[in-house]
């Protein structure tokens, strides 16, 4: 008789929302937030240098992010299960209606909006981009009613991708963690403020340089900050006081954890330096804040999808995590940045973002 003993004290398990997912939910969080700050522009045709910009950033980011979901999912053509065998109860089932609505939405608003600078480009465009162009045109500028009414159909397609993009991670009742409603919040309030971030480098690196904007937009970024701040606050002090018996289980699972405390005070400090020079440089100030507002964005949703796997639904201690190199990992990441770059270099060079009405960004704003 074998009288060896073996005791398990623990069992690693890999994560299963691979960096794919990350991606996922920051792309279409950045389409989304974008595509709020354009509607001044697309509803009554006010602010049109952040309407622009705006609808830049949500398309690139919109069109892109697709392509980390279904790589996500570990297998592309996984894809239609949701259509052949729709789960009512899932909010994941639900994102496969929700996420055609608002990209089918964003991309039909996107051509009304620049259907009449289309349209003059082939007046001054020969070959077969001037034939395309003709195309895309066809009909002149869009009305304000028919811009208005695509829209509001977008607007409800980007509020129900905002809301399950939170619900899908809140409803995993196994991880403390991501188990609160705190969490489709700071989703939100992030991804509206990475969306400001990425204005305000597309205002700096693409010509428009508009100091008013880069002002207001600053100021809307700070805002953005304190919400932010607050929803961690709550969350913090509703696990502190057990007011909630899951948030004090969430808070337990990670107070001792030098990594986890590392990466509260990390995200805090980048939070109030975002605050601090948005609130007291807001004018010239637009690339940095930008590129904080962009970082925080990225570094919430790693934190609660990678970070948020390493802690045992049961048993104690941490699984540990190490970034892949190839496809699921550094290598995926940088191939979609790669296909976001050359998306928006073929945006910037072949359609009329900034409009064609003889005057490029810059000039109006300096007008």
């Amino acid at each position: 008789m074998d009288t060896q003993i073996v005791e398990v004290i623990n069992v690693s398990r890999a994560v299963a929302w691979l960096p794919w997912a990350v991606q996922y939910f920051f792309l279409i969080g950045l389409s989304v937030g974008a595509w709020f700050l354009a509607l001044p522009w697309l509803w009554r045709g006010t602010q049109e240098t952040l309407g622009r910009l705006a609808l830049l950033a949500s398309l690139v980011c919109g069109l892109v992010a697709p392509v980390a979901l279904l790589a996500d999912l570990h297998g592309p053509g996984r894809f239609y299960h949701f259509y052949l065998y729709l789960q009512p109860h899932s909010w994941m089932a639900w994102g496969s209606v929700f996420i055609p609505l608002y990209l089918g939405g964003l991309m039909l608003s996107t051509w009304l909006a620049w259907r009449g600078d289309f349209a003059r480009l082939a007046g001054t465009t020969a070959g077969r981009l001037a034939r395309l162009y003709r195309l895309l045109g066809h009909g002149g500028s869009a009305s304000r009613r028919q811009l208005l009414s695509v829209s509001v159909l977008t607007f409800a397609g980007a509020a129900l991708v905002a809301l399950y993009t939170g619900m899908e991670v809140m409803v995993i009742q196994a991880r403390p963690l991501w188990h609160t409603p705190f969490l489709p919040l700071q989703f939100g309030v992030t991804a509206v403020a990475g969306a400001i971030g990425l204005v305000l480098v597309f205002n700096r690196l693409l010509g428009a340089r508009d100091h008013v904007l880069e002002v207001r937009l600053n100021q809307l970024l700070a805002l953005s900050q304190l919400l932010v701040l607050a929803l961690g606050a709550l969350w913090l002090a509703t696990g502190l006081l057990a007011l909630d018996p899951v948030h004090a289980v969430a808070l337990q699972q990670v107070a001792q954890s030098a990594s986890w405390q590392f990466t509260a005070v990390w995200a805090t400090a980048t939070t109030l330096l975002t605050l601090l020079i948005a609130t007291r440089w807001p004018q010239g100030s637009g690339l940095v804040t930008g590129l904080l507002a962009l970082h925080s964005a990225w570094m919430i949703r790693w934190t609660v999808f990678i970070g948020g796997q390493t802690v045992p639904k049961t048993g104690a201690g941490f699984y540990d995590y190490q970034l892949p190199l190839g496809n699921d990992g550094l290598l995926g990441i940088v191939g979609t940045a790669g296909l976001w770059l050359a998306l928006l270099m073929i945006l910037l060079s072949y359609s009329p973002w900034a409009g064609t009405t003889g005057r490029d960004l810059t000039a109006r704003s300096a007008s």
